[in-house]
């Protein structure tokens, strides 16, 4: 994406707020329409906007008018060059025509927003990434259900629970908040605590997608050893006492 027509873009958006495509193609008139809806579609991905029918509404804008900036849209937009780079490794990981979990958090909506429409089975606890993965052509989405986390957009409790025990899973794609040798990896939220844990006992391989900025934080909840993984992808190398454990433990790591 040209640097100059990048900036451009956000700085109408800045001063507009929203703006049609046919609009900016105004601004741009040697660029394809094409282009520039490819632009708008980076640019999404970098948390700087959110596409609309025919146009795209900035993220400020949208938090002007629902009245606050959710923790979710903060989150979204923390180190998204790490996790778009992390989400780029995942893709390569998941198979067609096999049972696939996507567990909820920004860097695996980063994943699901990268994958091609293929054969995929993808089951998931979060809501907007199961709303992105239906947007596309040939994968079936399981939605699990239960209690609804405003900050993460995810949902846990005894219903998932009881409704994933009826579901086998080949691959976990899974995310945490945190991580520290002692207490493993770890959330904020005890339902989805025991949701994640339940998801790592049934499944046959678990790919934790988790960027170094989470390394040393604690939170209060603990889901997982290191030895209960088996892939740790992050944007780049690991504590040396970390990755040396996780390679003891058997753990891949590929950044």
């Amino acid at each position: 994406m040209n640097d100059f027509r990048k900036k451009k873009i956000l700085d109408i958006l800045e001063q507009k707020g929203e703006i049609q495509l046919q609009k900016l193609k105004e601004f741009f008139p040697d660029v394809s329409t094409m282009t520039l809806r490819r632009d708008l579609i980076a640019l999404e991905k970098e948390g700087h906007l959110i596409r609309t029918h025919g146009g795209a509404i900035s993220t400020k804008k949208l938090w002007q008018l629902t009245g606050q900036e959710d923790e979710y849209s903060k989150r979204a937009q923390e180190n998204i060059e790490a996790k778009m780079k992390i989400a780029n490794i995942a893709k390569g990981l998941v198979e067609k025509n096999r049972s696939i979990y996507f567990d909820a958090g920004s860097t695996i909506m980063c994943l699901a927003k990268i994958l091609e429409s293929d054969n995929y089975t993808i089951i998931t606890s979060g809501l907007n990434i199961a709303l992105e993965l239906v947007k596309k052509k040939n994968i079936f989405v399981v939605m699990l259900g239960g209690i609804v986390n405003s900050n993460t957009l995810s949902v846990s409790g005894p219903n998932a629970i009881f409704s994933l025990d009826r579901m086998n899973i080949d691959i976990a794609f899974m995310s945490a908040s945190g991580f520290c040798l002692e207490a493993g990896f770890s959330v904020s939220n005890a339902y989805e605590g025991d949701l994640k844990r339940r998801i790592i006992e049934r499944s046959q391989k678990v790919v934790m997608l988790m960027d170094t900025s989470k390394v040393g934080k604690n939170m209060p909840f603990s889901y997982a050893r290191l030895d209960e993984i088996d892939i740790w992808i992050c944007e780049r190398e690991l504590p040396e006492d970390i990755e040396k454990a996780a390679r003891e433990c058997g753990v891949k790591i590929l950044y």
